[in-house]
């Protein structure tokens, strides 16, 4: 199956889209450990992970990312393709390979994990091309609708996306990929449209500082200036913060048995986006976010 061509997308998902390699063993593992368990390989990355999210809510996610034509970058597209995701847009590149992401899960959390997005950060600007000549937008009439964005992107290039008028209309939502990629959106934090979706590991990093919760890391990051912040802890206590009247409200994710880690916090961002892009008030928007990657690391809901 090749490019979908003709979809009108709901939302564009910038970041990320590659194939998802993840051990899993139930066995708790240290260092050197050698365990039996499953590998499986199934599609991945912050904006794939979210654009799937979102395809199970019935919206109608397109894909902005770089994509390899060789062999995995062909399986790639066609599985997202065959999810009702838009693919026409991708960047496809002849001389880069498809990226990969590698993560060994256990009993006791996640041990290890390498994202090798190193084509995404070649292909740079590349990817935004359909923003600029037309087909979703131009810097004369922006793309105005949700755009999920994760931090995989470079720093350079979220720096330009910051002050670019291709996004000056959008609903940018942001990710930052892992807590090793959380300072490159530091250029986008007082961006005046964006909501930014952190765990309280990034929330520190972003604030240069250690937080003894998600409403203190949200306070946090509204003192640095951000608009909205969405602060996740695991199994404890979430929090949303917004600018406007300096609130924040939490709540706590129903406790569940933890069977998967990796996409949790894509999935609640995508949750709470379309719980929002439905009407729903923050603390109702919060509360289907939670459920919905509870239901996630629980197994409850599929790959």
């Amino acid at each position: 199956m090749s490019e979908t061509p003709d979809m009108t997308p709901d939302i564009l998902c910038i970041g990320s889209v590659l194939w998802d390699i993840i051990g899993r063993s139930p066995a708790h593992m240290s260092t050197g450990a050698d365990v039996p368990g499953r590998i499986t390989r199934v599609p991945g990355g912050v904006a794939l992970n979210i654009a799937m999210t979102l395809a199970r809510f019935g919206l109608r996610p397109g894909l902005l990312s770089a994509v390899g034509r060789d062999a995995e970058g062909n399986d790639l597209v066609a599985a997202c393709a065959a999810m009702g995701l838009g693919t026409a847009h991708l960047y496809r590149s002849d001389d880069l390979p498809t990226d990969r992401y590698m993560a060994i899960e256990a009993g006791n959390g996640l041990i290890a994990a390498i994202a090798d997005a190193h084509s995404l950060e070649a292909a740079g600007g590349k990817i935004l091309r359909a923003l600029e000549d037309g087909r979703l937008g131009s810097a004369a009439a922006p793309w105005a609708g949700p755009v999920a964005l994760d931090g995989n992107l470079t720093t350079g290039l979220l720096a330009e996306i910051a002050g670019s008028a291709l996004f000056a209309a959008a609903d940018l939502r942001i990710a930052p990929a892992s807590p090793g990629k959380a300072e490159r959106l530091l250029p986008l934090l007082s961006h005046p449209r964006a909501t930014i979706y952190v765990n309280i590991e990034e929330a520190g990093l972003l604030c240069q500082r250690r937080f003894a919760g998600a409403a203190e890391a949200a306070a946090g990051l509204l003192e640095r200036g951000a608009r909205r912040v969405l602060v996740t802890d695991g199994g404890g206590a979430c929090a949303d913060g917004c600018a406007a009247g300096g609130e924040v409200i939490t709540a706590a994710p129903r406790p569940v048995l933890v069977t998967r880690i990796t996409g949790a916090g894509d999935t609640f961002m995508a949750a709470h986006l379309v719980a929002e892009l439905r009407g729903a008030g923050r603390g109702a928007a919060l509360a289907a976010a939670l459920d919905a990657a509870a239901s996630y690391v629980s197994g409850d809901i599929g790959t």
